[in-house]
């Protein structure tokens, strides 16, 4: 399919995406496109059970979803229309109207629930499914939003995912899920069809479910194709590769009914997948994995209309000083983290310090300790009171360091307090800067917003000033056309009086062609005596012929049979010197002896017996060469016949491809995706309209002549007549279609077209009621009814598709 197609970049409405931005060049009346709006959704979703068109929904691409959430739904077929209506919109709309979307899942959720256990026309558990797919993948779009509606964006984008391949193993299994759930809805979708009633609302729902599955499909075949190339564990990928087999079959068994229906066919082309589903180690057109990016790249920001030179000033201006701000910012964090770092390196060596001084006093106090107990050893009171004393030392001293870890771990949550303190800071004077640009900028809108404004209401003021003015022209140019009414009613007495003399001219004309055609019917009459004379010779001249090469085949048939007896008669000489030596070498086997001269015996009187049937058939030739003449004659009436039949044939195919042109040009005349001639002109469209009515009254005519046998009527005029016909009548089609762009509403152009489409079935009917096989059906009287009663309704028909043409030419012209 490639019925493949991703958003559309229009301008005006891709903002994100770096497209050319669309600013009108005309006021457009909101409330009056609001309400057209209104009505394209109701007219969308009426309660009728047909497809909503496209041309209704197309109409919602640029305003989003909003307006349908807010839609009323009392009846389950304006739900289901509604449902349908939200589908392709958030597949084909604006890539905002996915992100509002996300906020409207409670009306989603209202319509599963209003509805009955399965409604009173059956669409009940249809909106139930509907409503869970489409929520479904409104979850998937929340997750991943980097996919667009249809999942077709470029390779290079889609596959950026898979340089991670747990991410790229995620991604496609969210949705192959999201697949399954497209495979469970159409499933629903064909068991509720009803073969009593109309099933178009039903079939509908397929385009998207289509369109969409065609979409996931080739996407999940570029990603397993990236990460088997990415990666060389196949057996984590082979669950994966078989729920893809399994989803491909599912696919072409959809992708199969739906292309047996036929209103379906005619609205998208419905994809074809193979038998086999695809070779994932084969990287086809798929291109090489991009690097994955390190950094988020901010997108370029969208090209902004020429302002003047004032506001391109007092943009840089705000820009330079909000730049100049940041600047700052960065110089004073960068100068508070270095004063942070002098600080923590001065406390970290007063720490090192006092830590030194404090085991110089242990030392010391240790030394002591040891000169007392050199004193005092032999006093055993004195030993253990010393070591009582080195022991509270020695805890006084892991007290000391203990304190002094506590104070350097304040310092360092003071200090850290400070820095939290600092970038608190830091981030209030950057939002505030930003929200004093933001309000600049708004200021700024706010100020093109009231231009705007008042370049409309000029605008408007000078569209009515412009009306006015028309209107004064006109009456100007009724009180002329009331003087000029007495020189144009001359005028057309004296045209009415030439037209009198010519239509005498045209009688007197028809009077002397009527005589000339008496003449040339007798003159036929005498042509056809002599044909039929050359052609009752030439039959004599091949019956003659015939007759001396049935004589040539007998006698060949007789010299065959003389061969066949000649080598029959060697054969059995030939067997008999078998049977001599036979009887010479076997002397001791007797009975085998005996055996096979009964075989050979039983063989001689087999050829025996064919020579016998071969005399009979000769005698019975011979006696059949005399019935050989009126054989002869049968055959040259069959030839006749059958040479007429082929004529007939070739009358048929000629008839059956003017069928196939008149039906292309129908088909391109319903297309919405063809314009026709868009140089056509109602005038020129009107003379084409003639050509075709005259073209109709030639064929017929040379029809009826071809069917008595009179002149003028031969194959070759009844041919070219056919072909001259059906042309004119494709390029009358084609036209139309060109001349649909001026007409005033979609009323009109869809008038134009019913009335364009009945003279091009007509046309059709035309050339297939000719044709020789239902012709043979009817009485040779009744045959010539049948082409003027073609023409006539062909006249007809063309005749109201002129009318409808004429009120599309200027009234001035």
């Amino acid at each position: 399919m490639s019925r493949s197609r991703s958003y559309r970049k229009r301008p005006g409405f891709d903002i994100d995406g770096g497209d050319e931005v669309h600013y009108p060049t005309r006021p457009v009346d909101k409330d009056k496109a609001e309400q057209e709006l209104v009505i394209n959704i109701k007219k969308a979703t009426s309660p009728d059970e047909t497809a909503p068109k496209q041309k209704h929904v197309r109409t919602q691409y640029h305003f989003g979803v909003a307006y349908v959430f807010n839609l009323y739904c009392p009846d389950e077929v304006q739900t289901f229309k509604a449902l349908i209506t939200v589908h392709k919109v958030l597949q084909e709309g604006h890539p905002n109207t996915i992100k509002e979307a996300h906020g409207q899942t409670g009306w989603l959720e209202t319509c599963a629930r209003t509805v009955a256990t399965d409604g009173a026309r059956g669409y009940g558990s249809l909106i139930r499914t509907y409503v869970q797919f489409i929520l479904a993948k409104l979850r998937f779009h929340r997750l991943r939003p980097e996919f667009n509606g249809l999942f077709e964006y470029e390779e290079y984008i889609s596959l950026k995912g898979i340089d991670d391949p747990n991410e790229g193993y995620e991604t496609i299994t969210d949705l192959m899920g999201l697949q399954d759930q497209i495979e469970s809805f159409q499933r629903m979708v064909f068991a509720h069809f009803r073969h009593s009633i109309n099933n178009e609302c039903r079939i509908s729902s397929l385009v998207p479910l289509v369109k969409e599955s065609w979409g996931i499909y080739r996407f999940i075949t570029s990603m397993l194709r990236a990460l088997y190339r990415r990666t060389n564990d196949h057996e984590a990928l082979e669950p994966l590769r078989e729920r893809f087999n399994a989803q491909h079959y599912n696919l072409r068994k959809f992708y199969y009914e739906c292309s047996n229906l036929k209103y379906l066919t005619g609205l998208i082309n419905v994809p074809k997948l193979g038998q086999e589903p695809p070779n994932l180690f084969d990287s086809g057109d798929a291109p090489d994995l991009p690097a994955r990016p390190k950094s988020t790249a901010t997108p370029a920001p969208p090209p902004a209309p020429s302002p003047d030179a004032a506001a391109v000033n007092e943009q840089a201006r705000m820009l330079k000083e909000y730049e100049d701000q940041q600047v700052a910012l960065r110089a004073q964090r960068e100068a508070e983290e270095r004063v942070r770092l002098e600080r923590e390196a001065q406390q970290q060596r007063e720490f090192e310090e006092r830590q030194r001084e404090q085991g110089e006093r242990e030392r010391l106090a240790q030394e002591q300790l040891l000169q007392q107990q050199m004193l005092q050893y032999n006093n055993q009171a004195a030993q253990q009171a010393s070591e009582y004393q080195r022991e509270l030392l020695a805890m006084r001293g892991q007290y000391e360091r203990d304190q002094l870890l506590l104070e350097q771990y304040d310092h360092r949550v003071r200090a850290l307090e400070g820095e939290l303190a600092a970038s608190a800071a830091n981030i209030n004077a950057q939002m505030a800067s930003k929200d004093e640009l933001i309000k600049q900028l708004q200021d700024q809108v706010t100020l093109w917003r009231n231009k705007y404004e008042a370049l409309a209401k000029l605008y408007s003021q000078l569209r009515t000033e412009h009306l006015d003015m028309l209107a004064k022209f006109k009456q100007m140019q009724l009180k002329a056309n009331s003087a000029q009414e007495a020189v144009d009613r001359m005028e057309r007495m004296e045209r009415d009086l030439k037209a009198k003399n010519l239509e005498l001219a045209d009688m007197i004309r028809e009077r002397d062609r009527a005589r000339f055609d008496v003449d040339r019917q007798k003159s036929s009459h005498k042509d056809e005596l002599e044909r039929l004379r050359r052609e009752l010779n030439f039959a004599n001249e091949r019956a003659e012929d015939a007759t001396r090469s049935k004589g040539s085949e007998v006698s060949s048939v007789l010299t065959k049979y003389n061969r066949q007896l000649n080598e029959l008669e060697d054969s059995l000489r030939a067997k008999q010197l078998q049977i001599d030596d036979l009887l010479v070498k076997l002397n001791n086997a007797s009975g085998d002896l005996e055996r096979l001269r009964e075989e050979k015996d039983q063989e001689i009187m087999i050829l025996q017996e064919g020579m016998d049937s071969t005399i009979q058939q000769l005698s019975e030739a011979q006696q059949n060469q005399g019935l050989s003449e009126e054989a002869t004659n049968a055959q040259i009436d069959t030839l006749i016949l059958d040479n007429r039949k082929k004529l007939n044939d070739i009358i048929d195919s000629i008839l059956q491809a003017c069928v196939h042109k008149v039906d292309d040009a129908i088909y391109e005349l319903e297309s919405p995706t063809q314009a026709g001639n868009i140089n056509s002109t109602p005038e020129y469209t009107l003379s084409m309209i003639e050509k075709a009515v005259n073209s109709a009254t030639d064929f017929a005519t040379i029809f009826n002549l071809h069917l008595g046998g009179d002149a003028g009527g031969d194959y070759v005029d009844v041919i070219k007549g056919a072909n001259e016909f059906a042309q004119v009548l494709s390029d009358v089609l084609i036209n139309c279609k060109g001349v649909t762009r001026l007409a005033n509403d979609d009323d009109a152009s869809d008038k134009i077209v019913a009335v364009a489409r009945g003279a091009g079935d007509v046309g059709l009917r035309f050339f297939l009621n000719l044709q020789s096989y239902k012709l043979d059906l009817l009485q040779s009287a009744q045959r010539k009814d049948v082409a003027m009663r073609n023409n006539h309704e062909a006249r007809a028909a063309l005749t109201r598709l002129s009318e409808i043409i004429d009120t599309l030419v200027p009234k001035g012209s």
